[in-house]
């Protein structure tokens, strides 16, 4: 998994709309990148309505949240429009991203293992590197955690 001091890759993505979103369109300012499992799961679901209950506070920051995950742009508008969110979803369905970000892993479930996004979030500074990295996230309070970094950036 990248690392703090690790440079964002320029990966290319499609946003929940099926339009080209780029990491490197963030440049110059901070991003919060973060990864999770499956739109429209209950876990997923939680994780995008808390940044959404926060977006204004983050636009008031000057940054953007973007949650990927590797559904394909149709669900995520579908997930969005569902539940009103406000933090723009992109798509990583080919995996690419997640697997250059490090959170395509093997995980286990009843004592089966199988191939997941870990879940885990990503604080980008102005220059494109990496300040901060939460892995293995648990929803709970993440999002006002991930504001609090935010807002100590100043």
């Amino acid at each position: 998994m990248l690392q703090a001091g690790d440079v964002l890759p320029d990966v290319a993505l499609l946003d929940a709309d099926g339009a080209p979103l780029s990491l490197s369109q963030f440049r110059g300012k901070p991003v919060v990148v973060y990864f999770y499992p499956k739109a429209d799961t209950p876990g997923c679901t939680n994780e995008a309505k808390d940044f959404t209950a926060l977006a204004g506070e983050f636009a008031a920051q000057g940054v953007p949240v973007v949650g990927i995950s590797k559904d394909k742009p149709a669900k995520l508008a579908k997930f969005r429009d569902k539940y009103g969110l406000g933090v723009t979803l992109a798509s990583d369905e080919a995996g690419g991203v997640c697997e250059a970000f490090g959170t395509w892993i093997e995980k286990s479930m009843y004592g089966r293992s199988y191939m997941g996004i870990a879940r885990a979030t990503f604080l980008v500074g102005t220059d494109g590197v990496i300040l901060r990295v939460w892995p293995a996230v648990k929803v709970k309070g993440h999002a006002e955690e991930v504001l609090q970094a935010v807002k100590a950036l100043g």
